[in-house]
């Protein structure tokens, strides 16, 4: 756990673009993984109700500017969630389903990975132009290119999620029988270093009250630190 933690890294160009930006990693071992049940879909209730616009899901958007994409058509990861709320969350399956709720309720991108299907340590970097990413078009797998100076997360293998958080790759989704998860919860200004760990918290809280003998770990990286 801590040889993934300590391997993350975001680029320098990544701190340029956005110096207020902070990712808070965590790692958890022992996921309660499975499909969406009652208590996951109510969790996505409970944050459907608190859905709202947030000065942070704004500040992501002027994040997507900065690199060239446009947030009213690639939305940020937490904007996509709130602007569908009024019609019902997603659900995907249970463990998804919980950070998606943490998402909405604190109004910040989470992501989720399948630790067993990375190659290499993740990384947040500003793509040059020729890395692959899985994804399905029409229902079937497909590869797409990332833009040259696109933020993207990515491992040795490829792009992981394309857009900073916009859209996640198949091969490392978490799925219903996911064991390690790697969780990526994102802040820009003016949200504090204080309500991204109380996100954390929550999120942490919700896993381990479903798999009490989990492991968790987690790390700060901003820049700077």
């Amino acid at each position: 756990m801590t040889d993934v933690l300590n391997g993350i890294r975001v680029d320098p160009e990544v701190f340029a673009l956005r110096p207020d930006f902070a990712v808070l990693a965590v790692v958890v071992e022992g996921l309660p993984s499975g499909p969406s049940d009652e208590d996951s879909a109510k969790a996505l209730a409970v944050a459907a109700e608190s859905a709202g616009d947030d000065p942070h899901v704004e500040a992501w958007r002027e994040a997507y500017r900065a690199f060239g994409a446009k947030p009213n058509r690639t939305r940020p990861s937490v904007d996509a969630l709130l602007r569908r709320a009024s019609a019902g969350l997603p659900q995907v399956n249970r463990v998804v389903d919980l950070y998606n709720a943490v998402s909405v309720q604190h109004r910040l991108p989470v992501g989720g990975e399948d630790l067993d299907c990375y190659v290499g340590l993740p990384r947040l970097v500003r793509a040059r132009g020729d890395e692959a990413f899985d994804t399905v078009r029409n229902g079937e797998p497909d590869t797409e290119v990332a833009d040259a100076g696109e933020v993207v997360w990515r491992d040795d293998a490829g792009v992981t999620c394309r857009r900073w958080n916009h859209r996640q790759c198949v091969r490392t989704r978490l799925r219903e029988d996911s064991e390690r998860g790697l969780f990526l919860l994102e802040r820009l200004e003016p949200m504090s270093l204080d309500a991204l760990s109380d996100a954390a918290d929550d999120l942490v809280s919700r896993l381990t009250a479903l798999a009490p003998g989990a492991t968790v770990a987690r790390t700060l990286i901003r820049e700077n630190a």
